[in-house]
Protein backbone atom coordinates (compact mmCIF):
# COMPACT_ATOMS: atom_id res chain seq x y z
CA UNK A 1 0.00 0.00 0.00
CA UNK A 2 1.25 3.48 -0.82
CA UNK A 3 2.38 5.38 2.28
CA UNK A 4 1.19 8.92 1.56
CA UNK A 5 2.82 10.30 4.71
CA UNK A 6 6.39 9.48 3.65
CA UNK A 7 8.74 12.13 2.32
CA UNK A 8 7.42 13.40 -1.01
CA UNK A 9 10.65 12.43 -2.76
CA UNK A 10 10.36 8.83 -1.62
CA UNK A 11 6.66 8.86 -2.48
CA UNK A 12 7.52 9.98 -6.02
CA UNK A 13 9.93 7.06 -6.43
CA UNK A 14 7.31 4.62 -5.13
CA UNK A 15 4.75 5.89 -7.64
CA UNK A 16 7.23 5.80 -10.51
CA UNK A 17 8.01 2.16 -9.72
CA UNK A 18 4.36 1.17 -10.23
CA UNK A 19 4.29 0.86 -14.03
CA UNK A 20 1.26 2.65 -15.51
CA UNK A 21 1.55 2.93 -19.27
CA UNK A 22 -1.59 4.42 -20.85
CA UNK A 23 -4.38 1.84 -20.82
CA UNK A 24 -2.68 -0.18 -18.08
CA UNK A 25 -3.04 2.18 -15.11
CA UNK A 26 -5.11 -0.17 -12.94
CA UNK A 27 -2.35 -1.24 -10.49
CA UNK A 28 -1.49 2.40 -9.75
CA UNK A 29 -5.15 3.49 -9.73
CA UNK A 30 -5.93 0.69 -7.25
CA UNK A 31 -3.04 1.74 -5.02
CA UNK A 32 -4.12 5.39 -5.11
CA UNK A 33 -7.74 4.50 -4.34
CA UNK A 34 -6.79 2.29 -1.39
CA UNK A 35 -4.51 4.94 0.08
CA UNK A 36 -7.06 7.74 -0.27
CA UNK A 37 -10.01 5.65 0.90
CA UNK A 38 -8.19 5.10 4.20
CA UNK A 39 -8.31 8.84 4.93
CA UNK A 40 -11.47 9.80 6.88
CA UNK A 41 -11.42 13.44 5.77
CA UNK A 42 -11.90 12.56 2.08
CA UNK A 43 -14.86 11.33 0.04
CA UNK A 44 -13.50 9.04 -2.67
CA UNK A 45 -15.17 8.12 -5.97
CA UNK A 46 -13.94 6.19 -8.97
CA UNK A 47 -14.70 6.12 -12.70
CA UNK A 48 -12.69 3.49 -14.55
CA UNK A 49 -9.09 4.17 -13.58
CA UNK A 50 -9.79 7.77 -12.51
CA UNK A 51 -9.87 8.48 -8.78
CA UNK A 52 -11.58 11.59 -7.38
CA UNK A 53 -11.19 12.55 -3.71
CA UNK A 54 -12.86 15.56 -2.08
CA UNK A 55 -12.89 17.38 1.21
CA UNK A 56 -16.37 18.44 2.28
CA UNK A 57 -15.73 21.06 4.93
CA UNK A 58 -18.24 23.65 3.76
CA UNK A 59 -15.55 26.18 2.89
CA UNK A 60 -16.51 29.27 0.90
CA UNK A 61 -14.59 28.13 -2.18
CA UNK A 62 -13.37 24.94 -3.84
CA UNK A 63 -10.20 24.33 -5.83
CA UNK A 64 -9.25 21.30 -7.90
CA UNK A 65 -5.80 19.73 -8.17
CA UNK A 66 -5.36 17.18 -10.97
CA UNK A 67 -2.70 14.90 -12.37
CA UNK A 68 -2.65 12.02 -14.80
CA UNK A 69 -1.48 8.58 -13.70
CA UNK A 70 -0.37 7.26 -17.08
CA UNK A 71 2.99 7.42 -18.82
CA UNK A 72 4.32 6.75 -22.28
CA UNK A 73 5.70 3.21 -22.81
CA UNK A 74 8.60 2.15 -20.63
CA UNK A 75 11.98 2.37 -22.39
CA UNK A 76 14.29 0.37 -20.14
CA UNK A 77 13.91 3.17 -17.58
CA UNK A 78 12.32 1.33 -14.66
CA UNK A 79 12.83 0.86 -11.76
CA UNK A 80 13.68 4.40 -10.75
CA UNK A 81 17.11 5.38 -9.50
CA UNK A 82 18.56 8.40 -7.69
CA UNK A 83 21.74 10.17 -8.73
CA UNK A 84 22.51 13.19 -6.59
CA UNK A 85 19.50 15.53 -6.74
CA UNK A 86 17.94 13.72 -9.70
CA UNK A 87 15.36 10.93 -9.73
CA UNK A 88 15.44 9.01 -13.01
CA UNK A 89 12.66 6.82 -14.38
CA UNK A 90 9.66 6.60 -16.68
CA UNK A 91 7.15 9.32 -15.83
CA UNK A 92 9.31 11.09 -13.25
CA UNK A 93 8.89 14.46 -14.94
CA UNK A 94 5.63 13.82 -16.81
CA UNK A 95 4.05 13.71 -14.33
CA UNK A 96 4.42 11.38 -11.39
CA UNK A 97 6.33 13.97 -9.38
CA UNK A 98 3.27 16.23 -9.63
CA UNK A 99 0.98 13.33 -8.73
CA UNK A 100 3.12 12.62 -5.66
CA UNK A 101 2.83 16.24 -4.51
CA UNK A 102 -0.96 16.13 -4.89
CA UNK A 103 -1.24 12.81 -3.05
CA UNK A 104 0.94 14.06 -0.20
CA UNK A 105 -1.28 17.14 0.15
CA UNK A 106 -4.42 15.01 0.08
CA UNK A 107 -3.11 12.91 2.95
CA UNK A 108 -1.48 15.50 5.15
CA UNK A 109 -3.76 18.54 4.85
CA UNK A 110 -7.08 17.35 6.36
CA UNK A 111 -8.42 20.86 6.95
CA UNK A 112 -7.31 23.12 4.09
CA UNK A 113 -8.36 26.77 3.99
CA UNK A 114 -10.61 25.96 1.01
CA UNK A 115 -12.32 22.74 -0.03
CA UNK A 116 -10.17 20.69 -2.38
CA UNK A 117 -10.97 18.13 -5.06
CA UNK A 118 -8.08 15.86 -6.06
CA UNK A 119 -8.34 14.14 -9.45
CA UNK A 120 -5.98 11.38 -10.57
CA UNK A 121 -6.92 10.31 -14.07
CA UNK A 122 -6.04 7.85 -16.81
CA UNK A 123 -5.17 7.88 -20.52
CA UNK A 124 -3.87 11.44 -20.88
CA UNK A 125 -1.02 10.42 -23.16
CA UNK A 126 -3.20 8.81 -25.85
CA UNK A 127 -6.31 9.59 -27.91
CA UNK A 128 -8.63 12.19 -26.41
CA UNK A 129 -11.75 10.01 -26.36
CA UNK A 130 -10.08 7.68 -23.80
CA UNK A 131 -8.98 10.52 -21.51
CA UNK A 132 -10.30 10.06 -17.98
CA UNK A 133 -11.19 13.74 -17.64
CA UNK A 134 -13.29 13.53 -20.80
CA UNK A 135 -15.20 10.59 -19.34
CA UNK A 136 -15.77 12.20 -15.94
CA UNK A 137 -16.82 15.52 -17.51
CA UNK A 138 -19.40 13.61 -19.55
CA UNK A 139 -20.66 11.17 -16.90
CA UNK A 140 -20.07 12.96 -13.57
CA UNK A 141 -19.50 16.69 -14.28
CA UNK A 142 -20.31 17.59 -10.69
CA UNK A 143 -17.11 15.87 -9.58
CA UNK A 144 -15.11 18.54 -11.42
CA UNK A 145 -16.97 21.60 -10.10
CA UNK A 146 -14.53 24.16 -8.73
CA UNK A 147 -13.65 27.84 -8.67
CA UNK A 148 -10.09 27.26 -9.87
CA UNK A 149 -7.95 24.32 -10.95
CA UNK A 150 -4.25 23.46 -10.92
CA UNK A 151 -3.07 20.84 -13.39
CA UNK A 152 0.20 19.37 -12.13
CA UNK A 153 1.75 19.19 -15.60
CA UNK A 154 5.53 19.59 -15.72
CA UNK A 155 6.42 23.29 -15.86
CA UNK A 156 9.76 23.23 -14.01
CA UNK A 157 8.12 24.93 -11.05
CA UNK A 158 6.79 27.93 -12.99
CA UNK A 159 3.09 28.80 -13.26
CA UNK A 160 1.99 28.49 -16.88
CA UNK A 161 -1.37 30.10 -17.53
CA UNK A 162 -3.93 28.72 -19.93
CA UNK A 163 -2.82 26.91 -23.07
CA UNK A 164 -2.68 27.31 -26.80
CA UNK A 165 -5.34 25.88 -29.04
CA UNK A 166 -4.35 23.65 -31.92
CA UNK A 167 -5.83 22.75 -35.28
CA UNK A 168 -4.70 20.92 -38.37
CA UNK A 169 -5.77 21.81 -41.88
CA UNK A 170 -5.13 20.34 -45.31
CA UNK A 171 -4.33 22.74 -48.16
CA UNK A 172 -5.15 20.97 -51.43
CA UNK A 173 -3.44 21.92 -54.69
CA UNK A 174 -4.91 20.34 -57.87
CA UNK A 175 -3.02 19.45 -61.04
CA UNK A 176 -3.47 17.35 -64.16
CA UNK A 177 -2.13 13.84 -64.50
CA UNK A 178 0.17 13.00 -67.43
CA UNK A 179 3.03 10.71 -68.42
CA UNK A 180 6.30 12.10 -67.07
CA UNK A 181 7.91 11.63 -70.49
CA UNK A 182 5.37 14.14 -71.83
CA UNK A 183 4.99 16.30 -68.77
CA UNK A 184 3.86 19.35 -70.75
CA UNK A 185 0.48 17.66 -71.22
CA UNK A 186 -0.07 17.78 -67.47
CA UNK A 187 0.07 20.18 -64.53
CA UNK A 188 2.34 19.11 -61.68
CA UNK A 189 0.45 19.50 -58.40
CA UNK A 190 3.60 19.07 -56.32
CA UNK A 191 5.22 22.00 -58.12
CA UNK A 192 2.00 23.88 -57.47
CA UNK A 193 2.46 23.97 -53.70
CA UNK A 194 5.24 26.57 -54.04
CA UNK A 195 2.90 29.52 -53.26
CA UNK A 196 1.57 27.63 -50.21
CA UNK A 197 5.10 27.24 -48.87
CA UNK A 198 5.90 30.85 -49.76
CA UNK A 199 3.00 32.06 -47.64
CA UNK A 200 4.20 29.91 -44.74
CA UNK A 201 7.76 31.22 -45.06
CA UNK A 202 6.50 34.80 -45.09
CA UNK A 203 4.04 34.29 -42.25
CA UNK A 204 4.53 36.51 -39.20
CA UNK A 205 3.23 34.84 -36.06
CA UNK A 206 1.02 36.83 -33.69
CA UNK A 207 2.27 37.59 -30.17
CA UNK A 208 -0.99 38.48 -28.44
CA UNK A 209 -1.13 39.32 -24.73
CA UNK A 210 -3.99 37.54 -22.99
CA UNK A 211 -4.73 38.19 -19.31
CA UNK A 212 -1.27 39.69 -18.96
CA UNK A 213 0.66 36.80 -20.55
CA UNK A 214 2.27 36.86 -24.00
CA UNK A 215 1.49 33.92 -26.25
CA UNK A 216 3.57 33.08 -29.33
CA UNK A 217 1.52 31.55 -32.11
CA UNK A 218 2.82 29.34 -34.90
CA UNK A 219 1.62 28.23 -38.34
CA UNK A 220 3.72 25.50 -39.91
CA UNK A 221 3.64 22.78 -42.52
CA UNK A 222 3.89 19.39 -40.82
CA UNK A 223 3.34 17.04 -43.77
CA UNK A 224 3.18 16.94 -47.56
CA UNK A 225 1.28 14.24 -49.44
CA UNK A 226 1.47 13.80 -53.20
CA UNK A 227 2.63 11.59 -56.02
CA UNK A 228 1.18 8.70 -58.04
CA UNK A 229 4.07 6.74 -59.50
CA UNK A 230 7.61 7.27 -60.66
CA UNK A 231 6.49 7.99 -64.22
CA UNK A 232 3.33 10.02 -63.58
CA UNK A 233 2.87 13.77 -63.22
CA UNK A 234 0.80 14.07 -60.00
CA UNK A 235 -2.65 15.59 -60.20
CA UNK A 236 -2.99 16.29 -56.47
CA UNK A 237 -0.78 17.48 -53.62
CA UNK A 238 -1.84 18.20 -50.06
CA UNK A 239 0.08 20.27 -47.50
CA UNK A 240 -0.94 19.66 -43.88
CA UNK A 241 -0.47 22.68 -41.62
CA UNK A 242 -0.67 22.97 -37.84
CA UNK A 243 -1.83 26.24 -36.29
CA UNK A 244 -1.09 26.83 -32.60
CA UNK A 245 -3.30 29.74 -31.61
CA UNK A 246 -3.63 31.97 -28.56
CA UNK A 247 -6.69 31.86 -26.25
CA UNK A 248 -8.08 35.13 -27.60
CA UNK A 249 -9.32 33.05 -30.55
CA UNK A 250 -12.05 30.44 -30.68
CA UNK A 251 -11.66 27.40 -32.91
CA UNK A 252 -13.93 29.13 -35.42
CA UNK A 253 -11.81 32.27 -35.31
CA UNK A 254 -8.63 30.23 -35.80
CA UNK A 255 -10.14 28.44 -38.77
CA UNK A 256 -11.12 31.74 -40.34
CA UNK A 257 -7.55 32.99 -39.93
CA UNK A 258 -6.17 29.92 -41.71
CA UNK A 259 -8.66 30.41 -44.55
CA UNK A 260 -7.48 34.00 -44.90
CA UNK A 261 -3.81 32.99 -45.04
CA UNK A 262 -4.52 30.44 -47.77
CA UNK A 263 -7.12 32.42 -49.67
CA UNK A 264 -7.57 30.98 -53.14
CA UNK A 265 -6.75 27.41 -52.11
CA UNK A 266 -9.02 24.60 -50.99
CA UNK A 267 -8.78 24.35 -47.19
CA UNK A 268 -10.27 21.56 -45.09
CA UNK A 269 -9.91 21.04 -41.34
CA UNK A 270 -9.11 17.62 -39.90
CA UNK A 271 -9.06 18.26 -36.15
CA UNK A 272 -9.00 21.01 -33.54
CA UNK A 273 -8.83 21.57 -29.78
CA UNK A 274 -9.71 24.87 -28.08
CA UNK A 275 -7.33 27.16 -26.25
CA UNK A 276 -7.79 28.14 -22.61
CA UNK A 277 -7.45 31.60 -21.10
CA UNK A 278 -4.92 31.91 -18.25
CA UNK A 279 -7.53 32.81 -15.64
CA UNK A 280 -4.91 34.55 -13.51
CA UNK A 281 -7.21 37.48 -12.81
CA UNK A 282 -9.38 35.29 -10.56
CA UNK A 283 -8.79 36.08 -6.84
CA UNK A 284 -8.04 32.42 -6.06
CA UNK A 285 -5.49 32.38 -8.88
CA UNK A 286 -3.86 35.52 -7.51
CA UNK A 287 -3.54 33.86 -4.10
CA UNK A 288 -2.01 30.80 -5.76
CA UNK A 289 0.55 32.94 -7.57
CA UNK A 290 1.45 34.72 -4.34
CA UNK A 291 1.90 31.40 -2.52
CA UNK A 292 4.10 29.56 -5.03
CA UNK A 293 5.99 32.65 -6.23
CA UNK A 294 7.72 33.34 -9.50
CA UNK A 295 6.52 35.11 -12.63
CA UNK A 296 3.78 33.29 -14.53
CA UNK A 297 4.23 32.67 -18.24
CA UNK A 298 1.98 31.51 -21.06
CA UNK A 299 1.64 27.79 -21.75
CA UNK A 300 2.98 27.25 -25.27
CA UNK A 301 1.27 23.96 -26.00
CA UNK A 302 -2.05 22.25 -25.35
CA UNK A 303 -2.94 20.66 -22.02
CA UNK A 304 -6.03 19.49 -20.18
CA UNK A 305 -6.52 22.95 -18.69
CA UNK A 306 -8.61 23.45 -21.83
CA UNK A 307 -11.05 20.81 -20.56
CA UNK A 308 -11.51 22.75 -17.33
CA UNK A 309 -11.88 25.99 -19.25
CA UNK A 310 -14.68 24.38 -21.27
CA UNK A 311 -16.41 23.61 -17.95
CA UNK A 312 -16.07 27.24 -16.86
CA UNK A 313 -13.22 26.53 -14.43
CA UNK A 314 -10.14 28.78 -14.82
CA UNK A 315 -6.99 26.68 -14.62
CA UNK A 316 -3.20 26.86 -14.69
CA UNK A 317 -0.37 24.38 -15.22
CA UNK A 318 2.12 24.00 -12.37
CA UNK A 319 4.38 21.06 -11.57
CA UNK A 320 7.93 20.20 -10.53
CA UNK A 321 8.95 18.33 -13.70
CA UNK A 322 10.83 19.78 -16.66
CA UNK A 323 8.57 19.59 -19.76
CA UNK A 324 11.62 19.32 -22.03
CA UNK A 325 12.42 15.92 -20.48
CA UNK A 326 8.95 14.44 -20.96
CA UNK A 327 8.82 11.14 -22.86
CA UNK A 328 12.62 10.78 -23.04
CA UNK A 329 14.32 7.53 -22.13
CA UNK A 330 16.58 9.47 -19.78
CA UNK A 331 13.67 11.33 -18.15
CA UNK A 332 14.32 12.66 -14.66
CA UNK A 333 13.05 15.13 -12.10
CA UNK A 334 14.91 17.29 -9.61
CA UNK A 335 14.21 16.14 -6.05
CA UNK A 336 14.62 19.68 -4.76
CA UNK A 337 11.99 20.89 -7.27
CA UNK A 338 9.52 18.33 -5.86
CA UNK A 339 10.10 19.65 -2.34
CA UNK A 340 9.76 23.25 -3.57
CA UNK A 341 6.47 22.43 -5.28
CA UNK A 342 5.10 20.73 -2.19
CA UNK A 343 6.05 23.71 -0.04
CA UNK A 344 4.36 26.23 -2.35
CA UNK A 345 1.17 24.20 -2.64
CA UNK A 346 1.13 23.67 1.12
CA UNK A 347 1.39 27.42 1.72
CA UNK A 348 -1.50 28.00 -0.68
CA UNK A 349 -3.77 25.49 1.07
CA UNK A 350 -2.93 26.35 4.67
CA UNK A 351 -2.05 30.03 5.03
Amino acid sequence: MLDLTQDVRALTAAIVDIESVSGAERPLADAVERALAALPHLKVDRSGETIVARTELGRAGRVLIAGHLDTVPVAANLPSRVEGDLLYGCGTSDMKAGVAVALKLAATVPAPNKDVTYVFYDCEEIEAERNGLTRVARDEPGWLAADFAVLMEPTDGVIEGGCQGTLRAEITVPGKRAHSARSWFGVNAIHGIEPVLARLNAYEARLPVVDGLEFHEGLNAVAVRGGVAGNVIPDLCVVTVNYRFAPDLTIEGAQEHVREVFDGFEVSFTDAAPAARPGLTHPVAAAFTAAVGGTPRAKLGWTDVARFSALGVPAVNYGPGDPNLAHQQGEYVSLSKIVESERGMLDWLTK
